[in-house]
């Protein structure tokens, strides 16, 4: 494979399999959006527009809650500051593409998306891959999985049952993310430090247990790499 189309189509390929868990995802924020007074265009536009899936579900909840607009706005950016660190650590594979790009990358960069290409990029034969048009394949697959179910979960979110209890497919995802890139002992207890530190700090207002883990995370992986290379 050589030209854009077909790195594109290998990006896709390989977030295909991660539908499984975005499709439950989308189901329940379209039905949720609606389930609070939102009408079924709102729910898709609102899903189109932000494209940040939990942070999405967690403003539609505060908004149900008559919460002040500081306080939604504050929570959905405490969640999504992890893309802050995805966007560092995968910036630079992309130097040198226009400000356009780098926007529309920036838009379309989800967990799923930035761990598929990520792991790609560092694989031993990475330098082959065209990795714009290899990340736009794996976006747009999320992109459009997550938003053609939103609209689906918006116009039919009242006829699944309530048993389904489909959420369970939301962490489910993120292991099957996390558990591939775990190569090593330094990945192992960094996985191992901010899973633990995840539930431990959970209780803590704002999602900042969210944050907290994956600092901590970070910290480990980065202290147990220099003692690893030190000897």
């Amino acid at each position: 494979m050589s030209n854009p189309v077909s790195h594109c189509l290998a990006g896709a390929k390989a977030a295909s399999p991660l539908l499984v868990g975005v499709i439950p995802f989308g189901l329940i924020c379209g039905a949720i959006c609606v389930s609070v007074g939102m009408p079924e265009w709102g729910a898709s536009a609102m899903s189109v527009i932000v494209f940040a899936g939990a942070s999405q579900l967690v403003a539609v909840q505060l908004m149900a809650e008559h919460a002040s607009l500081a306080v939604v706005i504050l929570t959905a950016l405490v969640i999504n500051a992890r893309h802050f660190m995805y966007s560092a650590s995968i910036a630079p594979h992309f130097e040198g593409i226009s400000p356009l790009r780098k926007v529309f990358y920036s838009y379309l960069l989800t967990d799923q998306a930035y761990a598929i290409s990520f792991a790609r990029f560092n694989e031993a034969d990475g330098g082959v891959v065209n990795k714009g048009s290899y990340y736009v394949g794996a976006a747009l697959t999320m992109w459009g999985g997550f938003n053609l179910s939103t609209l689906i979960g918006a116009y039919t979110g009242a006829v699944i049952p309530p048993e389904w209890d489909l959420d369970f497919a939301i962490p489910l995802t993120f292991a099957a993310l996390v558990i591939p890139a775990v190569k090593d002992r330094p990945a192992l207890l960094a996985a191992v430090v901010a899973g633990v530190i995840s539930v431990a700090a959970s209780p803590l207002p704002f999602n900042l247990g969210l944050m907290t883990a994956a600092v901590a995370g970070i910290a480990t992986g980065y202290i147990s790499e220099r003692r690893l290379s030190n000897g």
